[in-house]
């Protein structure tokens, strides 16, 4: 089977009704699926959509989530020229949950395989599964972030959408070298379930901690070949469809996150799930999202300016000790990001913060859990 059988086309009338977009308008730049399949050799970044909600228990069609996001992105204007952007449509329902599953997971391989950066509209939370194992079916050790106000660990939920986590975590073989989780609210999570997550030396951030200093969750981004994005870590006021919980982050904090995500020059596949239209007020969380997605292109083209570690030139060396650990910082003259070394001298990403540390002869917390890992 082709990449196509998998795919049905953009419905450009259905979005758009009478109107035309505005020259500079991303519906007028996109490679969009509408009568014919994009050019997706010549593209950077592709979106599909999929509606499957089977994981959360809804058994009904699939939803209209992704078109509705489409409305809203296809509307803004298109500032970053030299990214290339197609959209090859939405994943075909299958007859069961695990034939979508298998349809995206399959998109999903095609894609990262040609070297593209691919971004899932949802759906269900569950369908971070169809990003993990498509990196699983290629053997590839991966790390990821998960950005939610829960941690979906729940064993005893009937629901996948609830418990998804733990079948990344345990399946064997397993290929998840290291977990981000960011923005869990503590209240909405049983203490147990971070304590699985620290003895597995995974990284949990709470919403008050990345709000605090969410320029810190950029080096924790950074390696990740995954990040999966539930709308339930937006506060109400700005995703309506969020009723779990009034709390988390704002509009802003949000699109930063995901403009984080599009700087990872590991990123393979970007998933935003857990918008369901019935729940919206006045589009505001499909006009949430579509900003969401704005900001992954902005960091696509932020991250086209960073130069690779091994061309030296373009970084400024910090030779350090700490604790009697003899290692060097390195800071990009281009982006001001850093990273540090390891004993074993591979590099990881870190912060300014780590390099303060050091120079205080403490041993960086980031460097202390990479070492136990």
């Amino acid at each position: 089977m082709s990449l196509i059988d998998f795919l049905s086309e953009v419905n450009i009338v259905e979005i758009t009704g009478d109107e035309t977009y505005k020259p500079g308008q991303l519906g007028n730049t996109i490679d969009i699926y509408n009568g014919s399949f994009p050019d997706i050799d010549n593209a950077d970044i592709i979106l599909v959509g999929c509606g499957e909600q089977r994981g959360r228990g809804y058994l009904g069609p699939a939803s209209e989530a992704p078109q509705l996001v489409r409305k809203h992105f296809y509307s803004l204007f298109y500032w970053h020229e030299k990214i290339k952007i197609a959209d090859i449509g939405n994943i075909r329902q299958g007859a069961t949950y695990n034939d979508t599953l298998a349809a995206l997971q399959t998109v999903i391989e095609e894609i990262t395989a040609l070297g593209k950066t691919i971004i899932i509209i949802g759906g269900s939370h569950d369908l971070t599964l169809a990003q993990y194992n498509a990196c699983k079916n290629a053997k590839q050790i991966i790390e990821a972030t998960g950005v939610d106000a829960i941690i979906d660990m729940d064993m005893e939920s009937p629901f996948r959408n609830d418990n998804f986590l733990m079948e990344m975590f345990t399946s064997e073989p397993n290929y998840v070298k290291h977990y981000n989780h960011l923005g869990f609210q503590s209240y909405l999570v049983h203490p147990g379930m971070l304590q699985t997550l620290d003895k597995l030396k995974f990284d949990f951030f709470r919403v008050g901690h990345v709000k605090a200093d969410i320029e810190e969750t950029e080096a924790a981004i950074r390696n990740s070949h995954i990040f999966s994005f539930d709308i339930n870590a937006i506060a109400n006021a700005y995703a309506p469809v969020n009723q779990l919980t009034p709390n988390g982050f704002n509009g802003e904090e949000s699109c930063i996150l995901m403009q984080y995500a599009g700087m990872s020059s590991n990123m393979q596949s970007i998933g935003i799930y857990g918008y369901h239209p019935e729940q919206d007020r006045d589009e505001l969380t499909a006009k949430q999202i579509s900003h969401m997605l704005w900001y992954t292109i902005d960091g696509r083209h932020r991250r086209m300016k960073e130069a690779s570690l091994d061309q030296s030139e373009h970084f400024t060396e910090y030779q350090m000790a700490f604790a009697e650990i003899e290692t060097s910082f390195l800071q990009s003259k281009k982006t001001g990001r850093w990273w540090m070394q390891l004993p074993d001298k591979n590099y990881i990403p870190c912060s300014y913060k780590d390099y303060l540390a050091a120079g205080n002869n403490e041993i960086p917390e980031r460097w202390f859990r990479a070492q136990q890992r």
